[in-house]
């Protein structure tokens, strides 16, 4: 019975350690450029771009989306937007290099509180807030919950409506007890890893990803068991609080702009987005033939120009989505992949596929 036990064991034993060595080589890979700061019994962790004496746009928050971290962001707006504007990107509470918190940071409407205390801390008294695909439902949060502190709101390809169906199995998971601390410690960074080249392109599609979007914005930290699980029960949290919380977007005031793509195959943008542009009044939503789930990579001078009218700038965003769509329409298209989200998948919010897609 004993050499039952033991040859049963050992796998285990073998996968936790190795799942514990790559974590730490995630990190050495990945190291943190951000800066830790205590907002009330837990750190959160974000890397802080102090106002510029060029600047013509107000401070700007940017909060990145499920399964990603602080990198994702910077990677698509620290250089186009240098010289320009106070900047800070957060990773969100339990994700990146931040602490978790309390239990309350496990809904969009914590992590939004989150946010608005690092700000405090960090003397910014006002910012246009950016989120990205579950970074939508914070933004939206913070918005209602944190008017004083909101300039304007960019949302892109956001999450932030009920939809059918659900998230992926591994999510579910990898949040229960016992049987989701033997997933997440031994099972997921290896079928991560495999997958992670074909994950990072689904959320691209139907546009190329930048070859060096791995090297720069560090997806392999999700993997570590705890990143993990806390990004699972973000997950797998979400919908029910949608379905609570998105009737109160109608309560948001302040300058708006979301910014879709027509091919998105990870959030559906007739539930999100359009449902996001018919509950704020006076928000504009600028919907991109040809693009997918990344418009932060893909259409970065339409979020930008954005930023700019949200700051009080003449902009016309039609015409500039327009004008990207040309750009789009002569790129050559990403190569065709499994659609259905895999390990990894930096929203895991995609749907069932259907020809609503």
């Amino acid at each position: 019975m004993l050499a039952v036990a033991s040859a049963l064991l050992a796998p285990i034993a073998a996968a936790i350690g190795y799942s514990s060595y790559k974590g730490r080589q995630f990190e050495a890979t990945s190291p943190n450029i951000g800066e830790l700061t205590d907002i009330g019994g837990y750190r959160l962790n974000a890397f802080h771009v102090a106002r510029p004496e060029t600047a013509d746009l107000p401070p700007i928050v940017f909060i990145h989306g499920a399964s990603g971290n602080l990198l994702d962001q910077v990677g698509a707006f620290l250089q186009p937007l240098e010289g320009r504007a106070e900047m800070l990107f957060v990773d969100r509470p339990g994700h990146g290099y931040s602490e978790r918190g309390g239990p309350e940071n496990a809904l969009p409407s914590g992590q939004a509180d989150a946010i608005a205390k690092l700000m405090e801390s960090r003397g910014i008294k006002r910012a246009i807030v950016v989120g990205h695909s579950f970074g939508g439902a914070i933004a939206a949060a913070f918005g209602v919950r944190h008017p004083d502190k909101t300039e304007g709101l960019l949302f892109l390809a956001p999450a932030t409506h009920p939809w059918p169906g659900g998230v992926e199995w591994y999510y579910h998971l990898a949040a229960m007890p016992i049987l989701g601390w033997l997933f997440t410690h031994a099972v997921v960074v290896p079928l991560g890893l495999r997958r992670l080249e074909q994950a990072t392109q689904n959320v691209f599609r139907p546009n190329p990803r930048p070859e060096d979007y791995i090297a720069k914005t560090g997806p392999t930290l999700v993997l570590r068991p705890r990143a993990f699980f806390h990004n699972a029960v973000d997950c797998t949290r979400l919908l029910d609080y949608l379905k609570a919380q998105s009737p109160q977007y109608s309560r948001i005031t302040a300058p708006t702009v979301i910014i879709t793509g027509d091919s998105d195959g990870i959030v559906w943008e007739h539930l999100h987005s359009q449902g996001l542009a018919l509950d704020i009044a006076g928000s504009e939503l600028v919907k991109i033939r040809g693009l997918g789930h990344k418009p932060d990579y893909v259409v970065t001078d339409v979020a930008i120009a954005a930023l700019e009218k949200i700051g009080g700038a003449s902009r016309d965003l039609q015409a500039a989505a327009r004008k990207a769509e040309q750009r789009l329409a002569r790129q050559t298209p990403a190569a065709p992949t499994d659609i259905v989200a895999p390990l990894g998948d930096p929203t895991g919010l995609a749907p069932p596929v259907t020809a609503e897609n």
